[in-house]
């Protein structure tokens, strides 16, 4: 079995592909905070075949650890010259494999923070971009404002040793390139947040503002941040991953990425100095990307939500379980018409029937197994952004809630700990404590899940939402999750 590294391109290339450039004469013009799997299977992916088609030579990537527990991946891209491979798995159970090269540096910030804010001051560093996961943010879900009450963000407040947070090593970095005359870097976020690159505007200004209020205006003045859209279906890498590599490859990947075979990124063209070239491999470049937006989060995003809670609560532990069941598609399928759709704009380009017919094929797809477990996890961040806003405007129009009642009412019985079986669930979410303690009270009061504002606004207060809310928590605890689809299915 080969080890995946740059002496063993030569030899790989007769198996997969692998970059057909000269990855020592490649430029360092990204920065990306946060590398994890949809960052290696997406904007990696587009920049390294840019690179294969012999253009945007300037515009490799450097890869940052900004977490202790990036430490495993420093030491795979470490051992492997940044090389990684990409696995994607298609429906009918085929994979198509490629080594990936467009990642030429990776850095560990807490192990050496100036190195990182070199790279970033570096005049030839033209974009930062980021996958913080939602969180990383830092948004207030009630008031939308700047939460600064995490420690390491009070800390890079203070500006009183290096920084810890992707906050503190832009501001940072943006404060040295201002102080010497160096434009700055566009920062480009490619996180699952409606309005990404106006999000990170407000919320990077406004860190920067209480650290130092004029650098803050300079940067909400100076510094462009493109929104944008990004999609691809990429689970966890498991040992099975690796051992599959291995087995139809005779290769050894110490941390290969898996993703499906649909990938899409649409992108604001808003970047001061300069972009790849994003076009030339099918990015849709475009003024606006709210359409765009709306149609992903409100139905790919909301949806791997209205499966996640009532699939685990139903015994399934994969996606592919939960949208091959006709019961489970059907919900799906009617939350997308009913209750999602009426809340979207035209999407120019896309045929928004075939596009959730294709969601239910991709989420049915066996070969990916993503996990009950991956998409319940986190959910105080992402209920909030990407199904509270179809409850709100729907509720504003006399449009139907139901089914997302539904949703959120699966969410607060999964949150209470213990499945319909007796057996823990491990609750996985920023808020755990918060979370948990308010479904351990819902017994006595059915609202009580819904207290949190930062979470859900008004909603506590909306009887058009309480009444079906209150309903489904009801059936999910005397009948369990199948069940009350069931009897959903025959109304």
């Amino acid at each position: 079995m080969i080890e995946l590294n740059t002496e063993t391109l030569s030899e790989i290339g007769d198996r997969v592909p692998v970059p057909s450039y000269d990855r020592g004469a490649v430029g360092h013009g990204i920065v990306h905070l946060g590398v994890g799997g949809f960052h290696r299977a997406h904007e990696a992916m587009y920049v390294d075949a840019l690179l294969d088609q012999g253009s945007s030579t300037d515009w490799g990537i450097t890869g940052v650890g900004l977490l202790d527990q990036d430490r495993a991946m420093r030491d795979v891209m470490r051992a492997q010259d940044c090389l990684y491979t990409m696995v994607v798995k298609n429906l009918d159970g085929s994979t198509d494999a490629r080594v990936i090269g467009s990642i030429v540096d990776y850095l560990f910030a807490p192990e050496d923070p100036e190195a990182v804010l070199a790279r970033m001051a570096d005049p030839a560093t033209r974009i930062v971009s980021l996958t913080i996961t939602e969180g990383g943010y830092h948004v207030n879900q009630s008031t939308g404002a700047f939460d600064d009450s995490d420690p390491d963000i009070q800390a890079d407040i203070r500006n009183d040793g290096p920084p810890a947070t992707a906050f503190g090593f832009i501001t940072e970095a943006l404060a040295r390139r201002r102080a010497a005359g160096t434009e700055p870097f566009t920062v480009m976020s490619c996180d699952n947040i409606q309005g990404n690159g106006t999000v990170a505007h407000e919320m990077v200004t406004a860190f920067a503002r209480l650290r130092d209020p004029e650098l803050g205006d300079w940067i909400g003045e100076q510094v462009a941040f493109p929104n944008s859209m990004v999609d691809r279906i990429t689970p966890v890498t498991t040992d099975a991953d690796r051992q599959l590599l291995a087995k139809n490859y005779d290769l050894d990947d110490g941390w290969p990425v898996v993703c499906e075979p649909f990938a899409q990124w649409a992108l604001e063209d808003r970047f001061a100095l300069g972009r790849p070239e994003f076009e030339r491999v099918g990015v849709q470049v475009v003024d606006d990307v709210g359409p765009y937006e709306l149609m992903k989060l409100r139905l790919l995003n909301a949806s791997h939500q209205a499966m996640c809670y009532l699939g685990y609560l139903s015994g399934y532990r994969y996606a592919h379980e939960v949208a091959g069941d006709p019961l489970f598609s059907e919900f799906l399928l009617g939350y997308m018409d009913e209750e999602a759709t009426p809340t979207l704009e035209p999407v120019p380009g896309v045929d928004l029937a075939d596009y959730k017919r294709q969601l239910i094929e991709r989420f049915a797809n066996p070969e990916i197994k993503d996990t009950m477990a991956r998409l319940c996890a986190e959910s105080s961040d992402r209920i909030p952004k990407w199904l509270v806003p179809v409850i709100r405007q729907q509720l504003a129009h006399g449009g139907d809630v139901r089914r997302s009642a539904l949703v959120v009412a699966a969410w607060a019985r999964y949150a209470e700990g213990v499945d319909e079986q007796g057996e823990p669930i491990e609750i996985v979410d920023r808020r755990k404590e918060q979370v948990m303690e308010r479904a351990a009270r819902q017994g006595e009061d059915s609202l009580a899940f819904l207290e949190d504002r930062d979470l859900f606004a008004d909603l506590h207060d909306r009887p058009a939402f309480t009444e079906p809310y209150s309903a489904a928590l009801a059936s999910l605890h005397e009948h369990g999750a199948r069940a009350t689809l069931e009897a959903w299915r025959q109304r």
